[in-house]
């Protein structure tokens, strides 16, 4: 037998729905932001994401889906999707224009990572990315989005925020943070890595000892020059006037080296320890750092299967829908075969071609969770009536088949 591969999953079913489910809200709130729909591929060159993610993170370093294709480029499975539509944006040449886009974005990317709970090596994001506006209100409008999305969903939440600074203060920050680590032993080997490549990124290590390692070190909002920490207070002003609750994460780095300014982060307990359920920031200088004019972005990115496994635990029961249909004598199947397609434009409808006993298609109705059970014998057909039964509440009834919509 064939399998899927390790780390890869089919949705079927419930799983499926759950996946629309989700996908379909954070939709309806994208578009009342004032967002459209892109698709960009799923195989780019890996030089976009060696350049926009950045040689210092777990993704490049360790985790990308990379090839050679027979024309002797470098490729690979996108494992993010910020710096696909970054790319889309630049190509289009409306970086040149300082084009206002907003779009959002939704399918698979691919880590090669170890798999876990909440976890795939493919994996499915939602994402919105927003460019031409270096206002700090689009922040916090894309943080409310993203606070909205939740609240439909019922998940709870907690928000992390932090500011990352610009090139100009980050710059100074790096050499107090450099010189702090540099007085430290014991780090493990991604920090060592980090250290050289990106050292901001050690302070998002998740390794307990380096933690306590950097327990101390010089904070990043205490060396924002005068813009940005304007910025980050309004920003704060912002989330407090709209009843957005926060804390403010003197390590909140986030993953990505692309990120500048704001940056933040949606926290569940809800699948056990607390865990990131969505994220995004400013990346204002990656669209330099692929070749288009200098301008603005803000985005966010969601991991769906998360939200699934958050969701699922708190479906206990699935609520029955839908119309099951069926005869208990094969000489009616032309006659409930007729009555669907009349049905269907209305309501879902579970249709049996095969003739049975009643307790047989009962027991069929309550597998395929339908609300509504319809069956027709010799005796109803000789009256022109349909047994109807409510699998939720069990009340019973003959009804006549040219009152059925009505009754419906």
């Amino acid at each position: 037998m064939i399998n899927a591969l390790k780390g890869m999953k089919d949705l079927q079913d419930d799983q499926a729905a759950l996946y629309e489910k989700v996908v379909k809200t954070c939709e309806e709130v994208a578009k009342n932001y004032g967002f459209t729909f892109i698709n960009c591929p799923h195989l780019e060159l890996t030089k976009l994401f060696k350049r926009s993610v950045g040689e210092s993170s777990d993704i490049v370093g360790k985790e990308m889906y990379e090839f050679v294709d027979k024309a002797g480029n470098e490729v690979c499975l996108r494992p993010e999707g910020t710096a696909g539509v970054v790319r889309s944006y630049i190509e289009a040449k409306m970086d040149k224009a300082q084009s206002v886009k907003r779009w959002f974005y939704h399918g698979s990317m691919f880590r090669y990572e170890r798999p876990q709970k909440g976890r795939l090596r493919e994996f499915h994001q939602f994402g919105v990315e927003s460019f031409g506006i270096a206002s700090v209100y689009e922040d916090a409008s894309i943080i409310l989005m993203l606070n909205e999305i939740f609240k439909r969903l019922e998940i709870h939440t907690s928000l992390k925020i932090n500011s990352l600074g610009c090139k100009e203060c980050i710059g100074v920050y790096k050499e107090k943070l450099i010189a702090f680590l540099n007085s430290k032993e014991g780090f493990c080997e991604d920090c060592l890595r980090r250290k050289d490549l990106n050292p901001i990124r050690v302070l998002d290590c998740k390794n307990d000892h380096c933690q306590s390692l950097v327990e101390n070190a010089p904070k990043l909002s205490e060396n924002l020059c005068p813009c940005c920490k304007k910025d980050y207070e309004k920003l704060q002003k912002l989330l407090k006037e709209n009843d957005v609750e926060f804390e403010c994460d003197e390590k909140l780095v986030r993953g990505l080296d692309y990120y500048s300014k704001s940056a933040f982060e949606f926290v569940s307990d809800e699948i056990g320890a607390k865990a990131a359920v969505a994220g995004g920031g400013r990346y204002d200088r990656l669209i330099e750092y692929l070749d288009g004019k200098s301008g603005y972005g803000v985005g966010y990115a969601m991991g769906i299967e998360r939200i699934m496994a958050i969701l699922e635990q708190k479906q206990s029961v699935k609520a029955r829908e839908g119309i099951y249909l069926c005869a208990m004598d094969e000489a009616y199947i032309d006659t409930i075969f007729k009555l669907a397609n009349t049905l269907r434009k209305k309501h879902k409808v579970y249709l049996s071609y095969e003739a049975k006993k009643l307790a047989k298609h009962l027991n069929q109705a309550d597998n395929a969770n339908a609300e509504i059970f319809l069956c027709i014998g010799e005796d109803e057909m000789q009256k022109e009536e349909i047994f109807y039964k409510n699998l939720e509440n069990k009340d019973t009834k003959n009804i006549k088949l040219a009152n059925l919509e009505n009754e419906l």
